[in-house]
């Protein structure tokens, strides 16, 4: 019986010595294998040779030449084999995010490049959601606009490129105003001009959604404000700079110089209100200019446009506009590399310029035939040269509900400016952490 017990003993001693080692060589091979491939799972490292046709997804065309539609169309001609399909999202910002979400959590490769909001693209990359464009993937952005550059860029690498951009503007009343002010205290002392005609001065987008982080954001930057630190979420808002920025709107809410009405204003309310002669001053988008300057505006023909003004000369300016990502998950990247680079082209941001997207070449801004049916563009090219993006942070949602939630409360004055900025600070290291 001894004798029997030791030989067992011995037995499960050998079986659980062999099962180790088989153990062992299997995650060696494991790992060898994932250091050998780069990454193992990552998606990023897969079908980086991959042809075939694909699909690219952004919001509605809302341009009268549809531009997008031109676009694919100039492309499917050229590549019969590597056709894009359209897939168009609806208008509405929140919707499309969510769409987009929704197919990389699920490592759906259905959607192979998107159009990603600017302040979107942090977090996409920041989850492994989109192809880093570097090493074979490097696509030449020496011809485009730095600042849209910078705002495809997440922690020194490029993820996207530029599709079209934009930035805000200050439309004025030129038949009022023989020059547009280039610092918020000139524009201040033009307030008389709008008392002595019985309009209001000055009005921007000040209802609370995000409008309102774009309007805020954009004068803190201009006094030298800034709101997290280069790791995307260290907050760095509560400055002195940040408190003259903010101090400058809540003072002129509170003095008059910003119409009681515009705290409830968005993008529609306020141009309505420009557009019927109730403002001398409206900060806004490029593409207002053919509403501002149509049969049914009262201020047709009177409409200047200038760069936002700033501290000591031209303000800062929020980006806008799309940046095209490739998915990690799409089974084609290699053409849709080909896509990206396409888009960024002359003819292509040519067809985008037409359509009245502001276009991401540089060159695009000194043509003279777009100058002609576009005025405003050698001012946008000003206001994008100064333009700040949106915070990059991969937790730009709650970044934003921060700054527009304390910037709010302190225009209507349930909060001093320095409370909302301090409540600034707290809402966007929470939002990190």
């Amino acid at each position: 019986m001894a004798l029997n017990k030791v030989s067992s003993r011995r037995s499960s001693l050998v079986s659980r010595a062999a099962l180790a080692a088989v153990s062992a060589a299997l995650l060696t091979a494991t790992f060898t294998s994932a250091c050998s491939s780069g990454g193992g799972n990552d998606a990023t490292n897969q079908n980086l040779s991959g042809r075939g046709p694909i699909t690219y997804v952004e919001g509605k065309d809302t341009t009268e030449s549809g531009a997008v539609k031109q676009l694919i169309e100039r492309w499917n001609a050229a590549h019969p084999d590597e056709r894009v399909t359209f897939k168009e999202q609806s208008n509405d910002a929140s919707q499309q995010y969510d769409d987009l979400a929704q197919h990389m959590r699920a490592k759906q490769s259905d959607y192979d490049v998107m159009a990603l909001d600017v302040p979107w693209t942090a977090e996409f990359a920041a989850k492994g959601w989109i192809q880093p464009l570097k090493d074979s993937f490097a696509i030449d952005t020496a011809t485009l606009l730095s600042p849209t550059v910078a705002s495809a860029t997440y922690k020194g690498t490029l993820y996207a490129a530029p599709r079209n951009t934009n930035g805000g503007l200050l439309y004025y009343r030129k038949d009022l105003l023989p020059d547009a002010p280039k610092t918020w205290s000139e524009l201040l002392n033009d307030c008389g001009a709008a008392r002595d005609h019985q309009i209001g001065c000055y009005a921007g987008q000040f209802a609370p959604y995000e409008g309102l982080t774009v309007n805020s954001a954009e004068v803190i930057n201009a006094f030298g404000g800034t709101f997290v630190g280069p790791d995307g979420k260290t907050p760095t808002v509560n400055s002195p700079q940040a408190r003259a920025g903010l101090q400058v709107l809540v003072d002129a809410y509170k003095n008059g110089e910003i119409p009681k009405e515009a705290i409830s204003f968005k993008e529609p309310e306020s141009q309505n209100a420009f557009a019927q002669g109730k403002l001398l001053f409206l900060r806004t988008w490029p593409n207002f200019y053919g509403v501002a300057n149509a049969d049914s505006s009262v201020v047709k023909g009177n409409v200047g446009i200038a760069p936002l003004p700033g501290k000591d000369g031209i303000g800062a300016s929020t980006l806008g506009g799309y940046n095209a990502a490739i998915s990690t998950y799409s089974k084609h990247k290699a053409t849709a590399l080909d896509f990206l680079r396409f888009m960024i082209s002359e003819d292509a941001q040519r067809i985008v310029a037409e359509g009245a997207f502001p276009p991401v070449r540089q060159s695009m801004y000194d043509d003279p035939a777009l100058i002609a049916k576009f005025p405003y563009l050698p001012a946008l090219k000003d206001s994008i040269a100064s333009a700040v993006p949106r915070p990059v942070t991969p937790y730009y949602p709650a970044v934003s509900k921060a700054i527009q939630d304390n910037a709010y409360a302190a225009l209507t004055g349930t909060k001093s400016v320095d409370d909302a900025i301090t409540g600034m600070q707290k809402g966007i290291q929470a939002a990190g952490s």
